[in-house]
């Protein structure tokens, strides 16, 4: 019977949740001498970038809303729509990312080694 590596595999779920991240929220993908740190400290780096995108398209979308509130001619309702659905997806996918991640914790903390 093979025996399951449980640090190669968190290493994988890292990348693979690090790489679905990216496409999801736009974060820019770290640098070879980023890359050469702890896999820890990449992955909080990434995820407090990911939060921080959300964050800023939220503040964004209700800064967008209260100007059109308020009459902002130079705001129109299209741009507040798209500023809404923009920051929806973003925190969706966030969360989304970390359900998968705490699946995927459970599911290792599980395994009988």
């Amino acid at each position: 019977m093979k025996e399951i590596n449980t640090e190669n595999m968190l290493m994988q779920l890292r990348a693979n949740a690090a790489m679905a991240q990216n496409k999801l929220t736009g974060v820019q993908p770290l640098n070879d001498q980023q890359n050469g740190e702890a896999n820890g400290a990449n992955f909080s780096a990434l995820l407090k970038q990911s939060i921080d995108k959300v964050n800023e398209l939220q503040q964004s979308s209700g800064d967008l809303s209260k100007a059109f509130e308020l009459g902002d001619p130079g705001v129109s309702l299209a741009e507040v729509m798209i500023a809404k659905q923009k920051s929806a997806v973003a925190f969706q996918s966030v969360l989304q990312v970390r359900n998968k991640l705490m699946e995927a914790y459970r599911e290792v903390m599980s395994m009988q080694v």
